[in-house]
Order: structure tokens, then sequence, then C-alpha cells
């Protein structure tokens, strides 16, 4: 029975088909390009020879292995994290709308590392994504909690304005801890959002947590399509509605917060990717997913490329560039449900 639901979702094989073949080589050459462009432009060829052959007495295989790599590396990694946290908030609430810096996600996630720079000062990154993490689930708990107490739960609408209220909640509470502490200059890397200081020092203990949240949120890809076409329906095919959610939950706390603790708090992209990926795929989050991962590592890694060419040699924050889009995307999107309500 649950098949032959799942079966009646609308796909689309043949354009899916043509985002993977064509998404994949793309990704990959994206990373090729990143690694290659910055202060130093760097040709492909001595790129491709760091990778495969490394000669420590060379320059820029020492800048490629030690700046780049790690730098281009964090862009997919975050793309596919926020895309995939985006596309399962979307699923799971059924608001297309959903996404973890309108959730306010990504502010609870900065509060917590400016309670960590302010108060427990060196602490090592691997802590420090465990107190992301906090972070990330006392927003999304504070937003569910609401909707608990309101009459009717939450809707869309009221979903997105609970979260723009906690986001703003957590950004004021880490702006004021910022003044007070005098850690404004620390802060302003994660405020901005970029991912021109990440090294592998950060990036390696956070690998093994996207890989845990890229898995679940596989896993449980079937169960979103259910849930995806309403709680009851979900039930009444005898899916597990509260052990799904939680499952879920946990798997947005994971990607949400590993995002922010490499790059900062970069919104829109979990909103714009998966409408982009659904266009191509269909409803289904068993391809929703996995094409998150491709286009969301391919966008961010756009973004930072972008990023370093606008006006060079300074760096546009990534955060301004999604805002560029994400903001009309967000406006279109709203203006559409309403219409579709009404």
């Amino acid at each position: 029975m649950k098949e032959n639901q799942t079966e009646k979702v609308k796909r689309k094989p043949l354009s899916a088909a043509f985002l993977f073949i064509i998404g994949t080589p793309l990704l990959c050459l994206m990373f090729m390009l990143s690694i290659s462009v910055g202060a130093a432009d760097i040709n492909l060829q001595t790129v491709w020879a760091s990778l495969f052959s490394f000669d420590s007495s060379n320059n820029q295989h020492v800048i490629i292995q030690e700046l780049r790599l790690p730098r281009s590396t964090a862009d997919v990694v975050v793309g596919a994290a926020f895309a995939v946290a985006g596309a399962v908030l979307q699923g799971m609430t059924r608001n297309p709308l959903a996404e973890t810096g309108i959730f306010g996600i990504n502010a609870g996630s900065i509060f917590m590392v400016a309670v960590c720079f302010a108060f427990f000062p060196g602490m090592s990154y691997s802590n420090l994504i465990l107190f992301s993490f906090a972070g990330a689930a006392m927003s999304l708990g504070l937003i569910f909690g609401i909707g608990a107490m309101t009459k009717g739960g939450l809707s869309p609408v009221r979903l997105v304005l609970a979260g723009a209220a906690i986001s703003a909640l957590f950004t004021a509470l880490s702006e004021g801890i910022a003044i007070y502490y005098d850690l404004s200059q620390d802060l302003a890397f994660w405020y901005a959002g970029g991912v021109a200081g990440v090294r592998w020092e950060q990036l390696l203990p956070a690998l093994p947590w996207l890989a845990a949240g890229l898995g679940m949120a596989m896993v449980l890809s079937r169960s979103i399509t259910l849930l995806s076409l309403g709680e009851e329906i979900a039930a009444g095919l005898g899916a597990r509605v509260r052990w799904i959610k939680l499952g879920c939950v946990i798997a947005v706390l994971i990607l949400g917060g590993l995002a922010v603790s490499i790059v900062g708090p970069v919104a829109f992209v979990g909103l714009v990717i998966p409408h982009i990926v659904r266009y191509f795929v269909g409803a289904d989050y068993q391809l929703i997913i996995p094409g998150s991962i491709i286009v969301g590592g391919i966008f961010m890694t756009m973004a930072d490329i972008g990023a370093r060419m606008i006006n060079p040699p300074y760096e546009t924050p990534i955060g301004a560039l999604f805002a560029l889009i994400g903001v009309p995307f967000f406006l279109y999107i709203a203006r559409k449900e309403r219409r579709e309500s009404l």
C-alpha cells in the first residue's frame, strides 16, 4: 500500500536523469575551478597535479593543499548540508517557505557560538560543533513549542513568523554578547558568512557528522515523501509519524548546526535549492534529497567563486550574494502560496 501511494507521487524521470548526469560532472568542474581561482590564480593542470602527486617543495601545491582544498571542500559540504536541511524541513512541515535561516536555526547556532567565544575561549572545534547543534536544537524546540501552544497548530505563515521572531531574539542576544564581551571582531566572520578562513582542523571533525546527517536524510527520504502528502495519509499508510519527524528533526539539527559552525548563518540556500531540484525531479524526496546534495554543492561553490571575483582582492560575503537571490525568491514563493490559498 505504501509502495502504491509513493508511486503516485509526481516524478520527472527524464529531467531527473538530466540533472544527475549533468550536475555531477559540473560539480566536479566547479570544485576544480574553486581551487584554481583566488588572489594567486593557479591553472587546472597544477591543481590536478597537486591532488594526485603532491610536491611539498612547490609553493602552489602547498597553497592548494593547505588553503584552497579545505575551502573548496567546505563549499561543497556546506552547500549540500544547507540544501538537504531545507528540503527535509519543507517535506516534513509541508511548508514551501521552510529553511534553517528562516526558522531561526542558524541564529540559534550562532548564539551558542557567541556564548562559547565569551565564556569558553579556546574551546576545541569539535566541542564548538556540539554547542552549535545545541543552539539549533534550542531554536527548533522553541518554534515547535510555540506550535504546541497555538490553537490549531502552526500554519505555514505562522511557522515563518515564529521562526522570524526566534531568529530576531537570538540575533539580538548574540550581538549583545559580542558588544559586552568585545567580541565583535571575532564574530564578524561568522555573521558575514564565508569559507575564507576554513582549514582542515575545522573541517575534518565536521565530516563524520555531515555523513551521518546526509545518511539519515537519505534513509528517511521515502518517509518524508509520505509526510509531504499529509500526516493523516502517512499514518493511514502505516508510517510512524512521530518517529519519522523526530528523525527528520535530528537530521536537520546535525546538518544546520554543522553548516553554521563552518561558515556562519548563510540563509536562503535551503529555501532556493530544493525548489530548483523539485522543478527538475518532481515531488519524490528519494530524488529531491540526492539532487539537493549536488545542486547545493554547485551553487555554494559558484557563490564562493563569485565572492572572490566581484571585487578582487577583497571578498564579498557569500551570505550577501545568496540574500540577493533568496529574498526575491522568498517573496515570490510567499505570494504564490497566498494566491493558492485564496
